[in-house]
């Protein structure tokens, strides 16, 4: 069942709220049972086609009652005002061609806030497993970004991450820095993407995320990078995804 709640991140203020989708499993109201929680970027994207920015969802809703993982599943919407976005999405300043121009990167704002407020509030509400190995987050583009960045930045809180088609452009020297100044605990399992029809400059990019994968590997993560043959970058070629996700960062056999 999937709840939709409005609310305000006082630190990111939006002119309207943003909603908030919290998804429990099937049972979860007739047991006593403890759940993972998988927390997600761009929530609006995850579960509705109405809601979705391009009218295209993960689909995620129908994989969930079709499948019936066994988590809960929480999802935040981000700033649709402009390219706020892309704000609070990006853990470092950077400069991007007109007519974004200059971004402040909002990201440990967004990460803190993901950390201390929202996750302690769902652990108290919903019967979760709160510890890191049962606190997974995920996202794309942008969102794959983030994910990466928490699953360094916060890796004593989330022990696993989709990172799927992530702007790596962002920052990079950056990112490699942060994971090199970062050994990660274990389990760390980390799912890496990128779909060879959604970037132009394809070799260049493909390389960018095996050279990322490398550094976690190094830094200690289990990493599994992969190149999805003629998938772009929009929520429909996402959605396909998703089995290849959940059994990873389950770590189911194959």
């Amino acid at each position: 069942m999937i709840y939709v709640k409005k609310i305000q991140i006082p630190d990111l203020p939006t002119e309207k709220p943003r909603r908030l989708y919290i998804d429990l499993p099937r049972g979860y109201h007739s047991g006593e049972q403890r759940y993972p929680v998988l927390y997600m970027f761009d929530g609006h994207n995850v579960f509705y086609d109405s809601h979705a920015t391009y009218g295209k969802s993960w689909g995620m809703k129908e994989y969930l009652e079709k499948q019936k993982p066994q988590l809960i599943l929480v999802a935040v919407e981000c700033n649709p005002e402009g390219f706020r976005r892309l704000f609070e999405y990006s853990p470092w300043d950077f400069s991007a061609p007109h007519p974004i121009g200059n971004v402040q990167g909002l990201g440990k704002v967004t990460m803190d806030w993901f950390t201390t407020v929202l996750k302690p509030e769902i652990d108290a509400a919903y019967r979760t497993l709160p510890d890191r190995e049962h606190t997974m987050i995920g996202g794309s583009s942008m969102g794959g970004l983030m994910s990466l960045y928490a699953a360094v930045e916060y890796n004593h809180v989330y022990s696993r991450a989709a990172v799927l088609s992530p702007s790596l452009w962002v920052s990079p020297k950056k990112l490699r820095e942060l994971i090199r100044s970062h050994p990660l605990a274990s389990p760390t399992r980390i799912y890496m993407d990128m779909g060879t029809g959604e970037i132009d400059k394809r070799r260049r990019a493909l390389a960018g995320m095996f050279e990322t994968a490398k550094e976690l590997s190094k830094a200690g993560a289990d990493v599994s990078a992969n190149v999805i043959p003629g998938a772009i970058h929009n929520e429909a070629a996402w959605e396909k995804r998703i089995p290849d996700v959940f059994k990873y960062l389950f770590n189911e056999p194959s």
